[in-house]
């Protein structure tokens, strides 16, 4: 059965430790992105012997967690691992709530669902990293911004993905510091996915896009998407989200082949 990819962010929030071999001598979905990965990590360790205020900045951390950050990301090389998947521990992932999933459904986000990170280009839920500080829209001297970096390593990885997937179709639910790291051109169809709330402003009804709870509206998403094995919005009609919001057909908007779908809900 043909199984878009899903994109997601990674989260700020990550889960301390792990009991896995280091991240290079572990087996890894994206085995071409090792030599772009020890790149960035290179770039990122010389990084840290930077000043305080430099590395704070870079980090996008207060100066009071620049060091724990910088000791981090120096014993990135060799640090122990465990899964993406347990690794990444923000609301999006609280939200699909990975281990209240039937197993059918987990294995079906290990398959579709794709992270991008600034680190290490892109994994798979399954595959093991060990903890780190850097963001997709960082600058490291000497490399630049990861997004810009990944780019075109990732477009090429993605191709082989898309094509193993069965389906041309990808849901990207990347937000744009991260969707700046591939080329959409590559799908043949992409989706994306805002919410919106429909509220009353100066005594008129008018559609507000929310941003302040985004990431746990998406884990929902995911969710229902892997369980029913959506390739195309209209499957999302019957949806029913723990939060009231529910796919409007009428405000898709299509360009390029990129499907702009909506989710509403009333206030």
């Amino acid at each position: 059965m043909p199984a878009p990819l899903i994109l997601l962010p990674p989260s700020e929030g990550k889960a301390a430790g792990g009991e896995g071999p280091r991240w290079d001598a572990a087996e890894q979905s994206f085995a071409d992105l090792a030599d772009a990965r020890r790149e960035v990590i290179a770039a990122l360790v010389e990084a840290m012997g930077g000043s305080a205020e430099a590395r704070s900045k870079l980090l996008g951390v207060k100066a009071t967690r620049a060091d724990e950050a910088t000791e981090t990301n120096l014993t990135v090389p060799s640090a122990p691992t465990m899964s993406a998947i347990d690794r990444y521990t923000g609301v999006l992932y609280d939200a699909l709530d990975y281990p209240s999933l039937p197993a059918k459904v987990r294995r079906g986000v290990d398959r579709q669902v794709v992270i991008f990170s600034g680190l290490w280009g892109a994994v798979r839920p399954a595959d093991p990293i060990p903890d780190y500080k850097l963001k997709m829209g960082a600058t490291l001297p000497g490399l630049g911004k990861p997004a810009r970096f990944w780019k075109p390593i990732l477009s090429r990885t993605l191709a082989g993905a898309i094509a193993d997937s069965g389906t041309d179709t990808v849901w990207d639910l990347l937000p744009n510091e991260h969707a700046a790291a591939w080329d959409p051109s590559i799908a043949g169809r992409r989706i994306r996915v805002r919410f919106l709330d429909d509220v009353v402003k100066g005594g008129e009804r008018t559609l507000v896009t929310v941003s302040h709870w985004n990431k746990l509206l998406k884990g929902a998403l995911v969710r229902h998407v892997v369980a029913h094995g959506l390739d195309d919005p209209d499957g999302l009609v019957d949806f029913d989200h723990p939060e009231g919001y529910q796919y409007d057909p009428s405000l898709t908007t299509t360009t390029d082949g990129t499907a702009d779908i909506a989710l509403v809900t009333r206030r």
